[in-house]
């Protein structure tokens, strides 16, 4: 298997900034910190305590129908014998 230097690893992060741009390179950093930070909180913490995510969750959208659906069948077209 190859050895990744640093000349490597520096080619590397270079064209993953060039590829996403330091703002979203960055802020994904911080996630992976977010999300490392409470894995390790979740090792530690008691088992039984209630977990609650770090990150707010947005509320689900709630669906309004735009018509009013209607429990007929249409008889008007004779269904198809094969």
């Amino acid at each position: 298997m190859p050895h990744v230097a640093l000349p490597e690893l520096i080619v590397v992060l270079v064209i993953v900034i060039v590829l996403f741009g330091a703002g979203r390179v960055s802020k994904l950093g911080g996630e992976l910190g977010v999300a490392i930070r409470d894995f390790r909180k979740g090792l530690s913490d008691d088992p039984n305590a209630p977990v609650m995510p770090s990150v707010p969750v947005m509320p689900s959208a709630t669906v309004v129908p735009t018509s009013k659906m209607t429990d007929t069948i249409d008889t008007t077209t004779p269904p198809i014998n094969r």
